[in-house]
């Protein structure tokens, strides 16, 4: 394609970043984490099915971070000193984690990879209530990654069903009746 043809989508592309980074503060999401989840979006083949695993896999990227968090802590409590308590349970809950492209639904598993490194990225960075349990804290950061990671997969959506209708109004050069036109003109027919 042309680059002339490309521009309406690249300015179609800027003018939802823009309405993005607009919407963030009233509707409360972190534009860092929708960004991330609307290249996701495009990684899993752009489509509403692999969009909806993506978010099963943030969602269980948030989960299996827990587990890690809450074995290594058991892990600690036990006795396994050092940092090993957390290597432990990194390679225990891991190994849930690879399983589930066994399970439908949750079988896109780059994106539980790329949950939990969010997950584990607001839980050091967020701010957290005084006093707030683990549990709150999990709950906190689980509530930002999700609200985040589904309004950057609309985004993905919509820049999807966007430049879809805009390829075959603006780029397709020839239609199929053309195309039979032109045949019938060659043949003779």
């Amino acid at each position: 394609m042309p680059y002339s043809k490309l521009f309406p989508i690249t300015v179609f592309i800027a003018a939802q970043a823009m309405f993005m980074m607009i919407i963030e503060s009233p509707l409360g999401f972190l534009s860092w984490i929708a960004f991330q989840a609307w290249a996701m979006y495009f990684l899993a083949g752009g489509t509403p099915k692999m969009g909806a695993k993506t978010l099963a896999g943030y969602f269980g990227g948030a989960v299996a971070s827990v587990a890690i968090m809450e074995l290594a802590k058991a892990l600690g409590d036990w006795g396994v000193g050092g940092k090993w308590n957390l290597y432990l349970a990194v390679f225990v809950v891991v190994i849930f984690v690879i399983s589930a492209e066994k399970v439908p639904g949750f079988d896109f598993v780059p994106s539980w990879f790329i949950g939990a490194g969010v997950f584990f990225g607001l839980m050091n960075l967020d701010t957290f209530a005084e006093g707030a349990t683990a549990w709150d804290m999990y709950l906190q950061s689980g509530e930002k990654l999700m609200w985040a990671a589904l309004v950057g997969l609309v985004f993905g959506a919509v820049t999807v069903v966007f430049r879809t209708w805009y390829e075959k109004r603006f780029v397709t050069p020839v239609t199929a009746p053309a195309v039979e036109t032109a045949t019938r003109a060659t043949v003779g027919a």
